[in-house]
């Protein structure tokens, strides 16, 4: 049996700006990474572009019907650049995390953080990084507290917007996620 990995974000997972997402993206390039390895897992890119805590909580009932063995949650940049409350995204991200416990139990959860742009300074910055370290806590959840780490603010890694990655910035991204998911991938019983 293959178990499946559900990258559940936005744009970022989606593979935004990339010639070829279904190669190029952090789900692409984590899938590839498994079938090297010989690892049984498949990957489902779930990344919507545009997507916010709440527009992505309404469709996660679909999403959760693939039944992950680890489910990778990263939102929350899009709510951020509309200006919404970091107590509102935390409030979101809080549920989907509790629907994923309730519809998928044996799920293992990844939270991917997102470190705030340099010219984020002052807009609830303090407020905001702290919501992916909170909710990893209280959940008792992985947490790669930034996944953009040595990717975010270098204009050479970064699209024109200075938002979303380049080829070689989701390659970065992928290898600061990978860590993390192969100590859950060792650590469920399903391998």
């Amino acid at each position: 049996m293959v178990h499946k990995i559900v990258f559940f974000g936005d744009s970022l997972m989606a593979g935004y700006g990339l010639k070829d997402p279904s190669n190029e993206s952090i789900p692409a390039l984590i899938g590839a990474k498994l079938k090297q390895l010989n690892l049984n897992y498949s990957v489902i890119n779930a990344g919507v572009s545009g997507d916010t805590t709440a527009s992505a909580l309404a469709r996660l009932d679909q999403v959760l019907n693939e039944k992950p063995a680890i489910f990778i949650l990263e939102l929350g940049a899009n709510d951020f650049l509309r200006g919404m409350s970091p107590v509102l995204i935390l409030s979101n991200l809080q549920l989907i995390i509790n629907k994923v416990k309730s519809n998928c139990p044996s799920a293992s959860i990844l939270l991917l953080g997102i470190e705030l742009p340099n010219w984020a300074t002052g807009w609830h910055q303090s407020d905001y990084s702290g919501i992916f370290p909170a909710l990893a806590e209280k959940n008792a959840i992985s947490l790669v507290p930034s996944f953009l780490k040595n990717v975010a603010g270098i204009r050479t890694l970064n699209m024109y917007d200075g938002v979303h990655p380049l080829k070689e910035g989701y390659q970065i991204a992928a290898e600061n996620i990978w860590p993390e998911l192969y100590r859950i991938i060792q650590e469920r019983k399903d391998v």
